[in-house]
């Protein structure tokens, strides 16, 4: 990191309705990757994103929504894991995508331009890949960059312990270039990095 550049603010979504899943637990790895790689972390998960049924007719809003949002609007990126519900993002995880649309009207409008690790964690194959694809999409469609490499996550065999360390290096490998991924993007996004590269 350059010695003026403003440490990036990378903003953790993930998990399922059950503390310490699967897709929370790689949530946390590259979280942990990450904060390595000098990103300052925020991690909303599991619990923490049983919102409300977003709802345009109201502008009122839950305390928990209300943060994810201003947590949204703060980041300089983002990085999503979302489990595999019937080869799909779970509708947990796609309501709280959907709470940045309160955004749309913000000096920066929904995820533009922001750079978003996408992860992926399913028991199977199919369902692993397809539900990475709709998040990708899901990133697209809200102006965001998804990383160049999602990370697709089979549980089929064990990949985390029992405190939720990674143990399978393929695994690991993925996480961990996910993140490095969107922390790089952030630095270079920043007005410091920009003017370090003559941009």
């Amino acid at each position: 990191m350059h010695a003026d550049m403003r440490q990036p603010r990378l903003l953790c979504i993930g998990g399922s309705t059950r503390p310490g899943s699967s897709s929370e637990q790689a949530l946390r790895v590259s979280a942990a990757a990450a904060r390595a790689a000098g990103a300052s972390i925020d991690v909303i998960a599991s619990r923490d994103l049983m919102l409300p049924i977003y709802d345009t007719e109201t502008r009122e809003r839950s305390p928990r929504a209300v943060r994810l949002v201003e947590a949204v609007r703060e980041a300089d990126a983002v990085i999503v894991a979302s489990p595999g519900y019937h080869g799909a993002i779970s509708g947990m995880i796609k309501n709280a995508l959907d709470y940045i649309e309160d955004l749309r009207d913000a000096e920066r409008p929904y995820l533009d331009g922001v750079p978003v690790g996408c992860v992926a964690v399913a028991y199977g194959w199919q369902a692993t890949v397809s539900t990475l694809a709709g998040l990708r999409a899901t990133v697209h469609a809200l102006r965001g960059w998804p990383s160049p490499l999602g990370a697709a996550i089979n549980v089929s065999n064990r990949v985390f312990d029992e405190n939720g360390e990674c143990v399978d290096d393929q695994t690991r490998f993925q996480l961990e270039t996910v993140a490095r991924q969107v922390v790089a993007f952030a630095e270079r996004q920043s007005p410091v990095g920009l003017a370090a590269t003559g941009l």
